[in-house]
């Protein structure tokens, strides 16, 4: 059940995960009512908290930012009483990018640094993606050098990982998504310094390697990619990406992808004398789903 619903939200937003989770997450709440011995029920616990993680992501995803809240919060109280810091770290993670798109920073900072706690728990893959939303945060708050060394941090226990051993929750985080989302937390060090190559290079690299599983993930790397090469590198070759990216973005229903694409056309409001940008622009807003 819960693996189905992930890969419905990966493949086409999270509209129709989000409606048919929680009607699941409602029944399935339920079980843990149910008399177990100690291992059962903690194993339990820790199934339906997985559950409502991605119920929760579902929410989030097309802006139900209350009900993604209270099922994270049902997640995390899932994972507590199972015992399972992974869970827990994982629901806080996923918490702290709620509280990033909405603008709570500081809140966000404390939610990824308390997924920190006992990271000797952790699996490598967990510390690295803990570590590149950390190194998100980082770099929105100015605090460029301690983002690109959290990102070091993160690379090398990326290395170090052992992907057969993760938890179902972890699936997603492999190599395409690590170099997406530490593109990611390198943009805000790329603008500033007007160097886009890092970060590029990673977008590049996630963009080769997502499957066709995760066409919403490819299309938020292509997207990010337009925008940095609009921004500070050549917008002729962000014109080559960006009208991809919107083909793409086009199939899904997600809020947070209707945010890239604007974030792609305010990128090109500084171009707009260039006929073909003004089209990608054009292309972008109408592209922009109703969630």
């Amino acid at each position: 059940m819960t693996r189905t619903l992930a890969a419905s939200e990966n493949l086409y937003g999270g509209a129709m995960a989000g409606e048919a989770g929680l009607a699941h997450l409602r029944w399935a709440s339920r079980l843990l009512d149910s008399q177990a011995n100690n291992g059962v029920e903690a194993g339990m616990f820790e199934a339906v908290g997985n559950l409502a993680g991605v119920v929760a992501f579902s929410a989030f995803d097309v802006g139900n930012h209350d009900a993604a809240a209270r099922c994270f919060r049902f997640g995390l109280w899932c994972a507590e009483q199972g015992g399972s810091w992974e869970l827990r770290a994982a629901t806080l993670a996923d918490m702290a990018r709620q509280a990033i798109y909405l603008g709570k920073l500081d809140d966000a900072l404390s939610l990824i640094e308390f997924a920190q706690v006992r990271a000797d728990r952790l699996s490598a893959t967990a510390r690295a993606m803990i570590g590149v939303v950390r190194a998100r945060l980082l770099a929105m708050l100015g605090r460029h050098d301690e983002a690109r060394a959290e990102v070091d941090r993160a690379d090398m226990h990326f290395v170090g990982r052992q992907a057969a051993a993760d938890p179902p929750w972890l699936v997603y985080y492999d190599e395409a998504e690590h170099a997406g989302s530490s593109a990611r937390a390198l943009t805000p060090l790329a603008v500033a310094e007007k160097r886009p190559d890092d970060a590029a290079e990673r977008l590049e690299t996630a963009i080769r390697l997502h499957s066709d599983a995760y066409p919403r993930s490819r299309a938020f790397s292509r997207t990010r990619l337009a925008t940095l090469h609009m921004t500070i590198g050549d917008p002729r070759e962000a014109v080559h990406i960006g009208h991809r990216a919107v083909a793409d973005a086009a199939m899904l229903h997600s809020q947070r992808m209707n945010e890239e694409l604007s974030k792609l056309v305010r990128s090109c409001e500084g171009h707009l004398s260039i006929p073909e940008v003004a089209e990608l622009a054009d292309f972008a807003a109408s592209a922009m789903t109703n969630v």
